[in-house]
This record gives structure tokens, C-alpha cells and sequence, in this order.
């Protein structure tokens, strides 16, 4: 077996035995909750503010940005972040910082998703925040505590 090829054997070997033993912690899923809808702008239509200081900020709190299926993983986090702005409107800018926290999934053929963590950005900010977002699950989309939404 070429090495690049045993590698590959062993990682994938590997992930499937590690993910049967993934638990969900993740505390905010519905699957009732509305279907995300699109502006003109490309960005998601939030009319929601949330008052859990964990939401979006506490990994078993995601951000949940589900949205008609997961096969592009990079178009929904994008939608989300870009329809927000600072405390008092500021522009924000937002970096992918890592994808962590394996949970168990029936929407994604693996059977598991990661939640990606982004660190964002706005003038005269003391320190910047970190978000878990989740593009595998549904839930109420809503403007973390500390941000609001751009103005259009």
C-alpha cells in the first residue's frame, strides 16, 4: 500500500471509530424553527435579537445557520456574519479562526459536523468576540447579545 493510500485508510479508520463516540451537547437545535430566508443582499433576514448572553458565544450554543443543504460548507457563515454590525453599528470584519466540537448530525452523509469559529472585528473594540457557528442544524436565528444588525 502507497503511503499517501495508508494514510488516508488510517485517518478515515480513525474518524469513524472517534465519531461513534461523539455525544451532542449542542442545546439549541429545533428543527421546527423557521427556514432561513435571503436579502436582496445576500445575507440572512434576522428580525430576532437574542437575551442569552450563551448564544452564539458557548459552543454547546451555536449559531445554527442551516440552510437548504450543507454541500458548499462556506457560503452560510458569510450570510450570517454579514448581516451584523458593532454594539453601536460599527463595521465588523470576521476571520475563520479553526472548526472544533465534533457532534453527531443526520443532516451530512458522515453522520458528524463540526462547528466553525470565527473571531470578529470593529473599530475602537477593547477585544475581539468569538462565535460558534453551525451550518448542520436549524434553530432561531438571532443577533448574539453585544452585536446588532447592519444597516442597509
Amino acid at each position: 500500500m502507497q503511503p499517501k493510500h495508508f494514510l488516508f485508510a488510517f485517518l478515515m479508520g480513525f474518524l469513524s471509530i472517534s465519531c461513534i463516540s461523539i455525544k451532542n451537547t449542542i442545546k439549541n437545535i429545533d428543527d421546527n424553527a423557521p427556514n432561513l430566508v435571503l436579502s436582496k443582499n445576500n445575507t440572512f433576514v434576522i428580525a430576532a435579537f437574542s437575551k442569552d448572553k450563551k448564544y452564539g458565544y458557548d459552543k454547546d450554543y451555536p449559531i445554527n445557520i442551516f440552510y437548504l443543504n450543507t454541500k458548499n460548507d462556506t457560503i452560510n457563515q458569510p450570510r450570517f456574519l454579514n448581516a451584523l454590525a458593532g454594539p453601536n453599528g460599527e463595521k465588523i470584519t470576521y476571520k475563520k479562526l479553526e472548526s472544533c466540537c465534533p457532534f453527531p448530525t443526520k443532516r451530512f452523509e458522515t453522520g458528524a459536523g463540526l462547528l466553525d469559529v470565527y473571531e470578529i472585528y470593529w473599530e475602537g473594540q477593547d477585544k475581539p468576540i468569538k462565535l460558534y457557528l453551525n451550518i448542520y442544524e436549524k434553530g432561531i436565528l438571532m443577533v448574539p447579545v453585544g452585536l446588532t444588525l447592519k444597516r442597509q
